[in-house]
């Protein structure tokens, strides 16, 4: 009464095509986001003009890498608060990545830019109320 069917069914089981394209691991993921959030803080320290800090962050980067980072090369002429603001910000994401996969090293680092652009910013110390 029906036909057998003589094709392959267009319908699959999800965990068919599982090897079918690679994934990363948790672990390799929070790298990447904190090579990234690493590399953002980079480019408006160089702005910034802090050379020393600048080296310590291109470290991490290439350690996370595997390769050295690209150097900040323009300027955006924003003004030197609204930078200051933006790399606290930067390094404050930076910290809770490195938190999140235990990278000691890259932890303190975030923590420290974060207290030189807080201190950067004025007496009040909060960046989001300091005037200066």
């Amino acid at each position: 009464m029906y036909e057998p069917i003589r094709a392959k069914s267009v319908h699959r089981v999800a965990d068919d095509d599982r090897d079918g394209f690679p994934h990363r691991s948790r672990e390799e993921e929070l790298d990447i986001q904190l090579a990234g959030h690493l590399a953002a803080l980079l480019a408006v320290t160089d702005e910034l003009g802090e050379t020393e800090a600048g080296e310590l962050i291109a470290r991490q980067v290439a350690r996370l890498r595997g390769a050295p980072p690209a150097r900040h090369a323009a300027l955006s002429g924003a003004p030197a608060e609204a930078l200051h603001r933006k790399a606290h910000a930067l390094a404050g994401r930076a910290l809770v990545v490195a938190a999140s996969r235990a990278d000691t090293a890259a932890a303190i680092l975030a923590a420290e830019r974060m207290d030189a652009h807080t201190a950067a910013l004025g007496p009040a110390g909060d960046p989001q109320v300091a005037t200066t």
